[in-house]
């Protein structure tokens, strides 16, 4: 896949694989440094292995390509054990989150919002120092 847009999907990669560096990310995806540099260098990332990787970690294509919508797929066809699993995981978070007052329901949700936009301002902040690299690079 050739896009101007792979150093994004790059950063994406690093967020979905919890690295920072492009040697921690490319041991996650299990190819060589070499191999990394070289998709950046083309500015290309194999379709392939992006179609691999969200279906390994039910991450949307569309999230991960493009950037756009939800970062997790909605998982229609989970065996029936992991949707067990995934309900009563539920309903013992809801039924923690009854017990607790008004203070501390508020006081949890603002720390997941937290959550969420500091994993949004990683993502941000991996996007602007591949680009800032590229830059560098260009200038050499």
């Amino acid at each position: 896949m050739s896009s101007k847009k792979s150093q994004d999907i790059l950063a994406r990669l690093k967020l979905i694989t919890g690295t920072k560096t492009d040697a921690s990310l490319s041991v996650a995806l299990q190819v060589s440094p070499q191999t990394l540099s070289s998709w950046k260098g083309r500015d290309s990332t194999p379709y392939s292995l992006c179609v691999d990787i969200a279906q390994a970690r039910g991450i949307s294509l569309d999230w991960l390509l493009l950037g756009e919508g939800p970062i997790l797929r909605p998982t229609l066809t989970a065996s029936s054990d992991d949707t067990q699993e995934s309900k009563t995981r539920e309903n013992t978070i809801l039924a923690l989150w009854r017990l607790l007052g008004e203070d501390d329901r508020c006081a949890i949700q603002h720390a997941l919002e937290e959550k969420w936009r500091l994993r949004e301002m990683e993502l941000k902040l991996s996007q602007m120092t591949s680009i800032l690299a590229a830059l560098q690079h260009l200038n050499e």
